[in-house]
Formats: C-alpha cells, structure tokens, sequence
C-alpha cells in the first residue's frame, strides 16, 4: 500500500489528558481479533508497518497510531514529544476504543514508550514486543542530534526530507527492500513546513534519560516479552536486545538475519510470523 492509500485509511480522534490541550490523533484501525497495537520511531510514523499489518489483520485487531508530532497526528508547535507523552498517548488511545489492556510492539523510541507503559502500567499489557528499540544510552543517534538544532527550522522541507532519505539505507540490510514507495512514503509527513518543524521538534525531545531511568526496573515487568531484533541495526545494537533479554524477567530473544534497523521493511513476513507465534504463546 502506498503512503496515501495508507493515510485515506486512518481515522482521527481528538483526545484530551495526553498534553494540556485537546490534540488530533490519526490511527490505524483493522482487523478483528485480540488487540495488538504497533509503536513506530523517529523519523517514521506508523506507515513503516504498511506490510506487516495486512499479516496480522487476518488474526489481530491492528492498531497503529502516529504519536504526536510524528506521521499525520497533530503537529502544531506548542506541546512536548517526550517518551513519556508518547506513552500517554497510548493509554488515552486504549481508553477511546474501550480496551483494558492489548499487546503492545514497539520499534525505536516507540519501544521506549512500551516500555514505560510495561512498568509502570502492568495492569495495561497483555504482551510485550520490543524490536531494534531505543533503551541504555545508545540514543539518540547523530543523525538526530542533528536534526534536533533548532537551526534546521531555517532550512527548506526538501533539505530535510533529502536528509532522511540518505539515512534510509543505513537501516535496511536488504537493498532490494529499499523501495521507491518505502523511500517516498516515510518521509511524507515531512515533505512540507509544518512537518518538518514538527520532525524537527520530535528530535529536540529526544533524551536519553528517559532510558536510563528505566533501567533499574526492568526486572519490574511481569508482561510476557519477545525482543524481536534485526542483528545488523548500527544504531540499536542487538547487544542492547541480548541484555534487555537478561533483565526482564522470562524474556525471549529472536535475532532477525539479513535485518537492520527498520526490521519491519527488510523482513516483513518473518516480522509478522514472530510475532504471531509469540503471541499464541510460542517463539521460535
């Protein structure tokens, strides 16, 4: 599917209780079946599952949602982009669609959000996977940082989204992967003012003490976890996810081949046939 396809899809919901004004938060919403939602990084939205939902649609109720700032949610410059807005985001997304609790995926700072909301919101997890996820201090990259001076602001879109797009096969391992609908549909959101001022502010929140507090806690969560890894990302070393794997109680490690960082691109099929597997109570 390609990006605009995907964005016709999504619905929009205005939600309260995530920052201290009303925001617009556009989803993914497919499928029947238990819940699973879908947490993308920085600098993608949630289009970077576009072929690893319709795998699960047929088994799982998919929901994917841009966090705020990122994708097609709101992007107005006057609210915070932290991890922690990230998760409440998620908590007040759960509490519209009527779900006590669903299994959450998380890539990137996504996986970082997931995270917080596996500690300190157990009660809301059923599951948890975390993949190529920013954890420790091995975040933000440079690439980011970068993008975080707000001197970007005097930049044109194209500068930026030129920017992104040279990134882009960094993170895959496959380069036939590297497609011209993936390479235009990612960075979409971007193309235009207010979207790259938002990327741009998305960048600046980015802080590697939200990760590092963290720590001491993992052993705190008591949702069964896969940590689901592409071995060949530069950015989240898999050794980040052979440790997650030790301080999380029952965690299960499976490293992906042939896979960087935007795992979900390089290896769709094995992505979803992962997580399905786990979620059905299995890892292989």
């Amino acid at each position: 599917m390609d990006h605009v396809a995907f964005r016709a899809r999504q619905q929009v919901l205005e939600l309260e209780g995530i920052v201290p004004l009303p925001v617009r938060v556009a989803y993914t919403d497919v499928g029947q079946g238990p819940p699973l939602v879908l947490l993308h990084g920085i600098p993608t939205w949630s289009y970077l599952y576009s072929e690893v939902i319709p795998l699960l649609a047929p088994r799982y109720r998919v929901i994917a949602p841009d966090f705020l700032g990122h994708g097609w949610s709101d992007r107005r410059d006057c609210f915070d982009r932290s991890l922690r807005v990230h998760a409440r985001l998620v908590l007040r997304l759960l509490d519209a669609l009527g779900l006590a609790r669903a299994t959450l995926v998380g890539h990137d700072t996504g996986g970082g959000a997931a995270l917080i909301l596996a500690i300190e919101h157990p009660a809301r997890v059923e599951r948890l996977v975390l993949t190529n996820t920013v954890a420790y201090d091995s975040w933000p990259i440079d690439d980011m940082l970068a993008l975080a001076n707000p001197r970007w602001r005097q930049k044109p879109p194209e500068e930026v989204v030129r920017f992104l797009q040279e990134g882009l096969p960094e993170g895959l391992s496959r380069p036939e992967r590297l497609t011209a609908e993936f390479r235009e549909g990612i960075v979409a959101p971007y193309a235009d003012e207010e979207g790259k001022l938002s990327l741009i502010r998305d960048a600046s929140a980015l802080n590697t003490n939200h990760t590092t507090a963290l720590v001491h806690r993992h052993g705190d969560i008591t949702a069964p976890t896969l940590l689901l890894w592409g071995e060949d990302d530069p950015q989240q070393p898999v050794s980040d996810g052979e440790r997650l794997a030790r301080e999380i109680p029952g965690a299960t490690l499976v490293r992906v081949s042939r896979a960087s960082h935007w795992v979900q691109q390089d290896a769709p099929a094995e992505f979803a046939e992962t997580v399905a597997a786990f979620l059905e109570g299995s890892s292989r």
